[in-house]
């Protein structure tokens, strides 16, 4: 029987978008650019995003920088609603702000994100089999990286909302077999100069946010 090796899950969001989201502005690809140099001394051996533009033409610009690790798009690192909670679920002092947020998506879109959250946990968390550890790139969208680190501190499943992450920051997830899953790092913009930094955020908290990191 395989033994079990530790998987090193990295996670980013999108560069900045154009207006629109198709496609990175000026900004956005320096900010893609910088995360690709960052990563060169990780050894990365898969690097996937999901089918929108944007998430494309970021992995484009990181994969360049790395040598060799080609991307492969994937539906389940795309963008949805990885989970809709019912009132129940939630804390009562913020559930009707967080119901109304869910609820402007589609019924189709969230039924569709409940099935590649589950698929993505079921591809990219957890210990791998084999002797190797294995480092993956996900360049990917706000959601699914709240829900990936909601489930790596095992947090109940509406614990996605709130979690929030700017373009083209970095996550790293270890799972080690044997031992729980470990956030080692979360929204770390370091490899960013600050005028790249705390995009993604409402323009007034990224301000204010800027004056502190």
């Amino acid at each position: 029987m395989a033994g079990l090796a530790t998987r090193y899950l990295y996670l980013t969001r999108h560069a900045e978008p154009l207006p629109g989201g198709d496609g990175l502005s000026a900004l956005g690809r320096r900010q893609a650019d910088l995360l690709g140099r960052r990563l060169r001394g990780a050894p990365l051996s898969a690097l996937y995003h999901g089918p929108l533009s944007r998430a494309a033409e970021t992995a484009q610009l990181i994969s360049e920088q790395l040598g060799g690790v080609k991307p492969e798009e994937s539906e389940v690192v795309g963008d949805y609603v990885p989970h809709s909670p019912g009132k129940a679920e939630l804390p009562e002092e913020c559930a009707d702000f967080l119901l109304d947020f869910v609820a402007q998506f589609p019924p189709e879109e969230r039924e569709r994100g409940l099935t590649f959250s589950r698929e993505a946990l079921k591809r990219f968390a957890g210990p791998v089999e084999g002797e190797e550890d294995q480092h993956v790139l996900l360049v990917t969208h706000n959601f699914l990286i709240g829900w990936l680190v909601r489930a790596a501190q095992d947090a109940p499943d509406w614990r996605w909302l709130g979690l929030n992450h700017c373009h083209a920051a970095l996550t790293v997830i270890r799972y080690a077999p044997g031992r729980p899953s470990s956030v080692l790092f979360y929204n770390d913009m370091s490899h960013l100069p600050a005028e790249l930094r705390w995009t993604g955020f409402d323009p007034d908290l990224s301000a204010q946010l800027r004056g502190i990191s």
